[in-house]
């Protein structure tokens, strides 16, 4: 079992910027992030393979956020700049154990999940 813990959230204007933290509490393959707004599907948004730093994006935050980590705290971060209020919803960590294929920012590609922490973008 592995257990996630977010944190960083908070709301900021338009053009602001935000970091949010997810630790784990043990071995992680992957690691991502997603986010769900009311009423809306959970997308994914950002995700990263621990073991060789590579990176995925979605394309509405490509050039906006990034994902890294620091392996000697099993932690990942999530740096969101230029921040839209389109960007607000729950924000939520995931991770899996173990190679799969398939794809890295689908919500099945992972079996842990963190329970959320709010964003929200003010106008």
């Amino acid at each position: 079992q592995v257990q996630l813990v977010e944190s960083g959230g908070g709301s900021v204007q338009a053009g602001g910027s935000l970091r949010l933290s997810c630790a784990a509490s043990g071995y992680t393959y992957i690691m991502g992030w997603f986010r769900q707004a009311p009423g809306k599907e959970r997308e994914g948004v950002a995700a990263i393979y621990t073991g060789t730093g590579t990176t995925y994006y979605a394309d509405s935050v490509k050039g906006r956020f990034t994902i890294s980590q620091d392996n000697a705290k099993n932690t990942v971060y999530l740096q969101m700049n230029s921040l839209k209020p389109e960007d607000t919803a729950m924000y939520y960590c995931a991770a899996h154990t173990e190679r799969r294929t398939v794809p890295p920012l689908s919500r099945t590609r992972y079996n842990y999940w963190g329970q959320g922490t709010q964003v929200t973008v003010s106008s």
